[in-house]
């Protein structure tokens, strides 16, 4: 039998392999990686027992073999899972059987995770992944090998400490969502471990981690505001702002879960969310603000003005993670590079992205897109204009909100000036005890009303064009793309001054500068005269 010092997870660069990993102390220190990510999932033991065998089927003169060079592909994935399978095949959670929660995980560590069934959509069941056999003569598993290097964790160490919903009808649900999450701590494991192992092979610095902490970001915010408040004239709308947010402050110490904000337009909710959201987060020991907003458009601005709130910390605390993102406005190049890994498991102190961004992720089925997953356990999550949440999915977007804040450490804060109808007994199945943290909001609405609403009717578009014409300030919202190129040409023929067109489709540079132009008319008077803009 063959030492097993000589079976390798990854290899190195030199023939006599001094500079290979063990494939050991790789199993080892995944496991050990899995169970620090798993520690608010209340999964740790499982976690960790899927870093121990996610690599079994490395054990192979197959695998090894490919290491060396060989062009044979060998699945050294399952091997692992139908070990999950052996050792754990007597323990249900209420029919649900104990070894499913790692053996997806194992199973799908780098092809993703398998069906529950097959659904005839081309994509392998679990059932199917387990029946294949890994035992056939060329490919034989070296059981003394990994039995004698490789410790498991006691059974008793496997218990799980999530809380099952009262509503049966939720139980499978939670069950997926727990296979996620060690899915997750696997995966982000197994990247750390290999990227740090070729890191240090290659002589690369190594990049991830020590980021701002969550008070230092406290104290820039409470300057930030102390500045803005002694530079503000003492309005009525002004004081108005300031008894929204010392009251959002003053419930931050209430206990975790689920809270709305609802604050007309207007009223300060961009400051207000992030300071209840960083006093609550130290209140309760948690690690992270995720800020969730819907559209693209208005993600940068947001984000830009956290970066100026925080000052010298922004660019290191901050993440922006969307479609649009333009690296070229952070200004140190190694932060450019944290940024870059942080997007890949959202490590950072705070995380500013988009709704598809957040909710895809949470229902991912890649490795490369669930591994953030854990991180964003023990986080305040701040759903901005949650009025858009998608209606097709709500059920199940609901589901992961409430799962979040039950068993995974999470305050959730629904942010809007008009608060969608989600709570029992307005919505069957809905959320309970939703608390609000802002002063009297129906009120609120009386004493911000800044608009004036009327219907025109049905316009022409030349009836528009005059309409924008006559006023020197003015921003028009078309539906469609087509019809807001279409307003701006006919504008720009009549060499009429000051027109800006805004649109979705720009890039992110672009529109950046346009808005940083308007913004400075704005700020200097000048006669803005005309923006147009489409908004999809």
């Amino acid at each position: 039998m063959e030492n097993i010092r000589n079976y390798y997870a990854h290899s190195g660069n030199l023939m006599d392999k001094s500079d290979w990993q063990l494939l050991s102390d790789h199993l080892q220190t995944v496991a050990d990686i899995a169970w620090h990510n798993a520690r608010y999932t209340g999964c740790e033991g499982l976690a960790a027992l899927a870093g121990l065998l996610h690599d079994l089927g490395k054990y192979t003169k197959e695998f090894q073999a490919r290491l060396e060079g060989s062009s044979r592909k060998v699945d050294h994935a399952t091997a692992g899972a139908k070990i999950a399978a052996e050792i754990l095949p007597d323990k249900l959670l209420n029919g649900f059987p104990f070894f499913k929660l790692i053996a997806y995980a194992i199973a799908g560590h780098h092809a993703g995770l398998a069906n529950g069934i097959d659904e005839g959509d081309g994509r392998s069941c679990l059932k199917d992944r387990l029946s294949q056999n890994f035992g056939k003569e060329l490919c034989v598993l070296d059981e003394l090998a990994w039995k004698s290097a490789l410790q498991l964790p006691s059974r008793e160490s496997l218990t799980l400490k999530i809380k099952l919903h009262p509503d049966t009808d939720f139980h499978g649900f939670q069950y997926a969502f727990l296979i996620r999450m060690i899915f997750s701590c696997l995966v982000d494991a197994d990247f750390i471990d290999t990227d740090r192992f070729y890191k240090k092979l290659k002589n690369k610095p190594w990049l991830r981690g020590e980021y701002p902490h969550l008070n230092e970001l406290k104290i820039q915010l409470d300057d930030y505001l102390v500045r803005k408040q002694e530079g503000c004239e003492d309005t009525f709308v002004n004081q108005l702002r300031h008894e929204i947010l010392l009251n959002a402050r003053k419930k931050a110490q209430l206990s975790p879960g689920l809270f709305s904000l609802t604050v007309p337009t207007g009223g300060g909710k961009t400051l207000t969310s992030m300071a209840f959201a960083l006093d609550h987060a130290l209140a309760h020991n948690m690690r992270r603000v995720i800020y969730v907003i819907p559209f693209t458009s208005i993600i940068e601005q947001n984000a830009k003005v956290f970066r100026e709130v925080f000052g010298d910390l922004g660019e290191s605390a901050v993440l922006e993670h969307h479609s649009n993102f333009n690296d070229r406005t952070i200004t140190n190049e190694e932060t450019q590079d944290k940024l870059k890994l942080a997007m890949e498991n959202w490590d950072m102190s705070v995380i500013v992205t988009t709704a598809v961004q957040f909710f895809e992720s949470l229902f991912a089925d890649r490795p490369s897109r669930c591994r953030k997953l854990h991180n964003i356990t023990e986080s305040v999550i701040i759903l901005d204009e949650a009025q858009t949440l998608p209606l097709k999915f709500l059920r199940p977007v609901m589901a992961v909100i409430d799962e979040l804040a039950r068993n995974y450490h999470c305050s959730v804060v629904l942010c809007t000036a008009t608060q969608p109808a989600l709570c029992q007994p307005d919505f069957d199945k809905g959320f309970v005890n939703v608390r609000e943290i802002a002063p009297n909001p129906s009120k609120l609405f009386d004493d911000l009303s800044l608009v004036s609403i009327s219907h025109l009717g049905e316009l022409t578009d030349d009836e528009i064009l005059a309409r924008m014409i006559d006023n020197e300030q003015i921003l028009t919202i078309v539906n469609n793309r087509r019809h807001a190129q279409s307003l701006f040409q006919s504008l720009k023929e009549r060499q009429v001054e000051g027109i800006f067109h805004l649109t979705t489709l720009m890039c992110a540079i672009h529109r950046t500068k346009k808005l940083e132009i308007i913004r400075k008319r704005l700020k200097e008077k000048k006669n803005l005269s005309r923006c147009l803009k489409f908004i999809n």
